[in-house]
């Protein structure tokens, strides 16, 4: 072999290393900070570097408007925590349309008592006068937003939305009052709209069943302190701080303060089918089920409850992710991206509390998803 053939081999045998040289090689993901590694606790139940690295990006990542919270529950022990910059544990975040679900648990509190039934017409006397057809709708009517009464959630302007009508405008002194002389534009069961004030009108149901006085702080203190002695004392809610109109009726539709923890806490209550820690049943399983049952006129709803069942007849995006996650997964959600998502054959709780827009919403939930996969279903 000649001294050029050996050169030409060699040169050849030497071509894959150096194209492998040119090649541009996947970029390695920066090092984790040590704020990221430590919001991570030792027995996750998961990879704690991938969980810390999913978890660092819902407080870093562009577009995804701004998390201030995140607390992840794993076989009821906090796997993950975190807080942005002036936010911690004891910080108290506004639930929004997470309360509708807290107002759902106290109605069925209040049946199980024996003092409502979800079953019969609504217990509104206005209603139940001859010749009103909003007496057939139902206290389950409204518990699964189709109660059929007029309503826009959001309105374009704002003014023109009937929650903020109620909530800021003519119905603010007497939320309930106000949502409740609304008229019918639909066939009560007929159709799911969602309605912040359905929430109110079933929390007033809620006072008028607990108290027969029109004074606006005994509806409040008998609210209140039945929220605290069967739900939130129990749960060790200590955070929990509800709102209340100036007619006494509690704002059950959005207007709740908690710690993340709690949020927590109460996602765990629901995943436990209604148990506190203590083992104590305070709502009866089976109105747990209920709430978790999708209502005939939309899959992916309950009572006061967002569910991850696919709904072929949505308009909008799902407000959840069925291709991500369990079936049986659901969530507490309020405005502008509040979630508790509890999923029962994962064994966890997940809580994102913080800002985000329509547009950041999508890629901040897929990121939640992320968070979600790292667990196997059981």
């Amino acid at each position: 072999m000649t001294a050029r053939l050996k050169a030409s081999i060699a040169a050849i045998a030497l071509l894959p290393a150096l194209a492998s040289c040119t090649e541009t090689s996947p970029e390695a993901p920066p090092p984790l900070s040590q704020e990221a590694l430590d919001s991570v606790s030792k027995d996750a139940g998961a990879p704690m570097d991938q969980l810390a690295r999913q978890i660092d990006e819902l407080f870093t990542k562009d577009g995804l408007g701004e998390t201030r919270a995140v607390v992840l529950m794993a076989d009821g022990k906090i796997a993950a925590e975190r807080y942005a910059d002036g936010y911690d544990s004891e910080t108290r975040h506004i639930s929004w349309s997470m309360a509708k679900t807290v107002t759902a648990v106290l109605v069925g509190m209040l049946v199980a008592d024996g003092l409502l039934n979800e079953e019969a017409p609504a217990p509104i006397p206005a209603w139940q006068r001859s010749g009103d057809p909003r007496a057939d709708v139902t206290l389950e009517h409204l518990l699964q937003m189709r109660s059929g009464l007029r309503h826009t959630e959001a309105g374009d302007p704002p003014y023109e939305s009937s929650e903020v009508r109620m909530l800021f405008l003519d119905g603010r002194d007497d939320m309930a009052k106000w949502a409740k002389e609304q008229p019918l534009e639909d066939e009560p069961g007929a159709r799911f709209e969602y309605s912040s004030n359905t929430t109110v009108i079933l929390a007033d149901i809620a006072a008028s069943a607990l108290t027969d006085s029109d004074d606006p702080d005994a509806r409040r203190t008998a609210v209140a302190d039945y929220l605290e002695e069967r739900l939130f004392g129990p749960l060790g809610m200590t955070s929990m701080v509800p709102e209340y109109d100036a007619s006494g009726t509690l704002i059950g539709g959005s207007l709740m303060h908690a710690s993340a923890r709690d949020y927590a806490k109460f996602g765990e209550f629901l995943r436990a089918g209604g148990q506190a820690p203590s083992g104590e049943q305070l709502v009866p399983s089976g109105w747990v089920a209920k709430m978790l049952k999708p209502s005939p006129a939309s899959q992916h709803y309950g009572y006061q409850i967002w569910l991850n069942r696919p709904n072929p007849k949505l308009e909008s995006p799902h407000p959840l992710f069925p291709d991500r996650a369990p079936a049986n997964l659901f969530s507490l959600i309020g405005h502008m991206g509040q979630y508790v998502l509890v999923s029962p054959d994962q064994k966890l709780t997940l809580v994102r509390l913080g800002h985000s827009n329509r547009e950041e919403r999508p890629p901040m939930l897929n990121e939640v998803a992320d968070v979600l996969v790292l667990y196997p279903e059981r």
